[in-house]
């Protein structure tokens, strides 16, 4: 699958910047201290604006911008164009690539104003460290990852970042979304969670205000200190429950479940006969939880911190994927996550009753 990044003939760069680490098959520019936003704007390519066009029809073949028709060497010949305004292109003013097509309620949301969202929750940015931030396709999606400067801390010495990332798009397809996603620092560990008084979370349609409703989503989703005193009293008190070698081999079956039928069987006791496919997955979660050097802490050996940590880890560090887009995409809005989240789930209720 080819990485789908960006590539900016004018500048002759792959939309992308990353800190120290090459990724996307070591494509775009790497530096070596964390950048500002208008900083990780430019080194990211991000450095574009995108406005509305109007659309015609001509001949009822084709679906045309007006203001684009005769430098792509399309003559009118006497035909006549009608408006269509209903609707809309999305185009990149740098150099007049056609993004998308929208309704007349969509509103652009400006590259700019995704780093606004970082930048408001502390005040101009100072603490804020941007870690990757790129384009995909034409630059109709955006994404930006950042970490916060203080850790949660499980235990003594098991440390987790806190990491928020965005994406948007500029083709009308997708909301802006906003997520706050801690990874455990041991192994490179993507922990998502949804915590009971604050959102992990947040999706803002591209409607009229979808700009100030970004600047202060932070609020919304409790992303403060609040939020990182939360997940570490949790995850602390998850490592003192104890969960035997059985009970923990019984939750990464169901946190695994790939359908309602076979969690039904599970929840009932009956012996699973699913799919090889799913019964090598759980025994891969199973193994990585009992072996992996990161699973032999007091945090987590045989406790219900190290079960969650076993469902994340596997996806973070055991599963394969075609490419780091896809996992990306996975660990961050896909089954990963889905599967992150039934994990949490389950160990909070294993937790509550135990």
């Amino acid at each position: 699958m080819a990485h789908n990044l960006n590539y900016n003939s004018n500048t002759g760069r792959h939309s992308f910047f990353s800190v120290k680490e090459k990724a996307w098959h070591g494509l775009g520019t790497v530096v070596q201290d964390y950048p500002t936003s208008a900083e990780a704007m430019k080194f990211a390519g991000l450095d574009y604006t995108v406005e509305k066009r109007p659309l015609f029809t001509c001949d009822g073949t084709q679906m045309l911008i007006g203001q684009e028709l005769q430098g792509q060497g399309i003559g009118f010949d006497g035909t006549k164009d009608i408006s269509i305004p209903s609707h809309s292109a999305t185009v990149r003013t740098d150099n007049d690539a056609v993004l998308g097509v929208v309704g007349k309620d969509y509103h652009v949301v400006q590259n700019t104003d995704a780093f606004s969202f970082f930048d408001s929750i502390v005040g101009g940015g100072e603490g804020i460290l941007y870690e990757t931030a790129g384009a995909l396709g034409k630059g109709e999606r955006i994404f930006i990852t950042a970490k916060l400067p203080s850790h949660i801390r499980v235990g003594k010495d098991d440390l987790i970042e806190q990491y928020l990332f965005l994406t948007t798009s500029h083709d009308g397809f997708g909301s802006i979304t906003a997520a706050f996603t801690p990874v455990r620092i041991v192994c490179n560990n993507t922990l998502n969670a949804a915590m009971k008084t604050s959102r992990n979370a947040i999706r803002i349609r591209h409607s009229s205000g979808a700009s100030d409703r970004l600047s202060h989503a932070h609020t919304l989703m409790g992303i403060s200190s609040r939020l990182g005193e939360e997940m570490e009293q949790l995850f602390n008190h998850w490592a003192k429950v104890r969960i035997s070698d059985p009970e923990l081999k019984k939750l990464i079956q169901l946190a695994m479940a790939p359908n309602r039928e076979v969690l039904d069987k599970l929840e009932k006791g009956i012996e699973d006969e699913a799919s090889a496919c799913y019964r090598n997955i759980v025994e891969e979660v199973f193994s990585y939880a009992m072996g992996n050097p990161s699973q032999e802490l007091e945090t987590t050996k045989g406790t219900i911190f190290g079960a969650y940590n076993a469902v994340t880890g596997y996806f973070q560090n055991v599963r394969r994927f075609r490419d780091d887009e896809a996992k990306f995409r996975s660990i961050t809005e896909g089954t990963a996550r889905l599967r992150a989240q039934t994990a949490f789930d389950l160990c909070a209720a294993f937790s509550k009753n135990n």
